[in-house]
């Protein structure tokens, strides 16, 4: 069975979500929640819809994208049981599955080609968490969350 995603994006980085569902919709399932042009629109807006996704299990991860990654990831992050990561490149993405067992992959349109976004993808949606030390670590995070 093919893992599912779900992916939204704001007006910075519509060509690279685009660009994504493209080379990615043979591998994966994909779950696209806009934005679908270049109207600005509010990024938080886009976080909720995605995060929604991987909390209600209708997806096994998340893909937010915007200009820097860095608006979409505080807004994932202020979701309850969501781990959001911005990654830049492929060893980010790896670690923070295998360490923070994260559940969103950000990205930013700015920083990251498409190419490059794809390999980040696919490392994050097949790297599993390493558990262990990591385990105590990661419910830490949790404990942050639930006080």
């Amino acid at each position: 069975m093919k893992q599912k995603f779900s992916i939204g994006c704001d007006h910075g980085a519509i060509d690279l979500k685009n660009a994504l569902v493209e080379k990615l919709k043979n591998d994966f399932e994909i779950s696209d929640k806009g934005t679908f042009d270049n109207t600005s629109v509010d990024y938080p807006d886009f976080a909720k819809a995605v995060c929604a996704d991987v909390v209600s299990k209708n997806a096994d991860f998340g893909v937010l994208l915007c200009t820097t990654g860095i608006g979409m990831s505080m807004s994932a992050n202020k979701v309850k049981t969501i781990r959001a990561a911005l990654c830049h490149n492929e060893d980010c993405a790896k670690f923070t599955r295998l360490h923070n067992n994260a559940n969103v992959l950000c990205m930013g349109a700015k920083y990251v080609p498409a190419e490059l976004a794809e390999k980040i993808v696919r490392i994050f949606a097949e790297t599993e968490f390493e558990g262990g030390r990591h385990e105590r670590r990661v419910n830490k995070i949790t404990e942050i969350e639930n006080s």
